[in-house]
């Protein structure tokens, strides 16, 4: 594989353009890759698979890259999966104003590194890396906001102690919402979910009481509910620190609903002047006005109309697994209402 000189592509590190894709860990550098920023309106997620497995431009050391970079704005959007983030992560495309990323890589290659046993301080010096490298601004007088993917719930906490003026949203949709969501999407997502509580298991963030017995003889909507009440207990969690305030929530369904307010409490929470004429125009834009995976047109209402069908075929399994998940909530003392609501 060709790469580009060092001293060149180090020239051009603030250049949100040569964007930061992989970190190669036997070489302790950082993998870039070219791409306009029009390209991220094109994709759902920036992953090699929905980005065409983009050539690499060159590598840079992990010490260059942080020698050279300074701390600059950087928010998040955390959320529990099919609430919504992917689109409103769009809707802070919002030129002059942000810059909304939809998943990093580098980040998932973040927990990859943690979760192959990686000392403490290895893992926050490669977050701190990440988190500045993501937050270079494409253009004047814009911030950066992170959509990372479900699996950095764990490290939501440490990217946030990283970032000190970071602000942050944890959006999710309610139970029986997500549940349905899983439902409809069918073989694929019911996997996925196994998926991400097996990275969960592997972290040691599923301590609810489950044997791996309790684990094996859940069925699918078990698992992904489990995976709910992780990802809802971390970010109780995290909002419960000394500096856990940064932290608000988001429920899908009143953003789904009211986007324009939705749009507006958001960006007052990250400290973005946005004014009415640019919280409409994000809230009127493509983004909440097309399937967030396939790009294609999708109202609110055909949401609502699929989600009906699924609700009818599978309400018994559906309404029996959101009884248990709020039973297993209150056997392991947690509360499941959300904290700091934006609306």
């Amino acid at each position: 594989m060709a790469h580009a000189p060092p001293l060149a592509l180090s020239a051009r590190l603030d250049d949100a353009r040569l964007y930061a894709h992989r970190y190669v860990e036997d070489r302790d550098a950082i993998r870039f890759i070219d791409l306009p920023r029009a390209r991220h309106g094109e994709v759902p997620f920036l992953t090699d698979g929905y980005l065409g497995n983009p050539v690499p431009v060159g590598d840079i050391a992990a010490e260059a890259c942080l020698a050279a970079l300074p701390d600059r704005p950087v928010h998040f959007i955390f959320h529990s999966a099919f609430c919504g983030s992917t689109m409103l992560a769009r809707a802070f495309d919002a030129p002059g104003l942000a810059m909304g990323l939809s998943e990093p890589v580098l980040l998932n290659d973040v927990v990859g590194f943690r979760r192959r046993g990686a000392p403490a301080a290895q893992v926050a010096r490669l977050a701190d890396l990440a988190t500045r490298l993501l937050a270079r601004p494409f253009g004047p007088g814009e911030q950066v906001v992170i959509k990372p993917s479900n699996v950095i719930a764990s490290l939501a906490s440490l990217l946030m102690a990283l970032r000190p003026s970071a602000r942050a949203v944890f959006l999710s949709a309610p139970l029986e919402v997500f549940l349905v969501s899983v439902a409809h999407k069918g073989l694929s997502c019911r996997l996925w979910a196994r998926e991400l509580l097996q990275g969960f298991l592997r972290e040691g963030l599923v301590d609810l009481g489950f044997t791996d017995s309790d684990l094996f003889r859940q069925s699918d909507l078990q698992i992904a509910a489990t995976g709910w009440l992780v990802q809802h207990r971390l970010f109780k969690q995290a909002m419960a620190r000394p500096d856990g305030g940064r932290i608000a929530s988001l429920d899908s369904e009143a953003m789904l609903a009211r986007p324009e307010a939705a749009i507006a409490a958001v960006a007052a929470h990250f400290g973005l002047r946005a004014d009415a004429a640019q919280v409409r125009a994000m809230a009127q834009g493509s983004a909440f006005a097309r399937h967030s995976k396939s790009g294609q047109p999708y109202s609110r209402d055909a949401r609502e109309r699929d989600y009906a069908k699924v609700r009818e075929a599978h309400a018994d399994e559906i309404g029996k697994v959101a009884i248990w998940a709020r039973e297993v909530a209150r056997v392991n003392g947690f509360d499941l209402t959300p904290s700091r609501c934006l609306l």
